[in-house]
């Protein structure tokens, strides 16, 4: 049991990647605060992780949004009431609020810039400083972020792109600021099966099948695979990295 005994905070628990990391938590006996946007895809990702809890272990579920301060202080108060003190924060929300995955800058709304900001970057602030100081203070603590391979730079997606390279930006300086006693790093995800996956058109999927060394698109769980490694003490020695959990597409500016 890799996590036995840690309080896990997850964002994002509803989605694809958010369950995933939460199922596989669980099941190295790690206590869970979930939290999602959707109250439904919440009470589902539940469901799932009840049966996998070890014992000793509990699960507190809040439904937010966490780019409200509000919002995500509620989750953390219901959560260290449930559990105690957040060991892990896993950051996973992110993505593209617009119905449109693909728009020109020169056409782009400066709302569709900010709200993609949000989404990708105001969630990450709030948890970190409510969190950070207790782990500062305990002297122990894991920090995990999301960004994409996309942070590289993609025509068509700047927002999302640029929001992205923010995240791993962001990643290295905490990872500097709250060395030695926090580790924080993040997973850049590439074409993996979610829920924007969902939205892309079918050649886009080809085009990154194609370009994808390992010939497929990624899996939920392969990404949660990654988190837990960089939540347990197998990573005790990294901070600060980037991982890619792309099949081979190496992302850098």
């Amino acid at each position: 049991m890799r996590l036995n005994g840690k309080v896990a905070l997850i964002t994002g628990a509803g989605g694809p990647m958010g369950a995933a990391v939460a199922q596989r938590f669980a099941e190295e006996g790690a206590s869970l605060v979930l939290t999602d946007v959707s109250g439904n895809r919440l009470e589902a990702s539940v469901q799932r992780v009840q049966p996998l809890l070890q014992a000793n272990a509990s699960v507190s579920a809040t439904r937010a949004n966490v780019t409200v301060r509000s919002e995500a202080a509620a989750v953390v108060a219901a959560g260290v009431e449930k559990a105690g003190p957040v060991d892990i924060l896993v950051n996973v929300v992110g993505g593209e609020k617009s119905t449109a995955v693909y728009e020109p800058f020169v056409t782009m709304a400066e709302e569709r810039w900010n709200a993609t900001f949000d989404l990708n970057l105001k969630g990450t602030f709030h948890l970190v400083q409510m969190l950070a100081p207790g782990m500062l203070q305990r002297k122990f603590g894991r920090i995990i972020n999301f960004s994409s391979v996309m942070y590289a730079g993609a025509a068509g997606s700047v927002d999302y792109s640029a929001a992205k390279a923010a995240v791993a930006s962001l990643t290295r300086s905490l990872a500097l600021e709250f060395a030695p006693h926090i580790n924080v790093n993040c997973v850049a995800p590439s074409s993996i099966k979610t829920m924007v996956f969902d939205k892309i058109p079918d050649e886009e999927k080809q085009r990154w099948e194609n370009m994808t060394p390992m010939h497929r698109h990624g899996e939920p769980r392969e990404v949660a695979n990654t988190c837990l490694y960089l939540a347990s003490e197998d990573s005790s020695f990294v901070t600060g990295a980037i991982m890619p959990v792309s099949g081979g597409i190496w992302p850098s500016l």
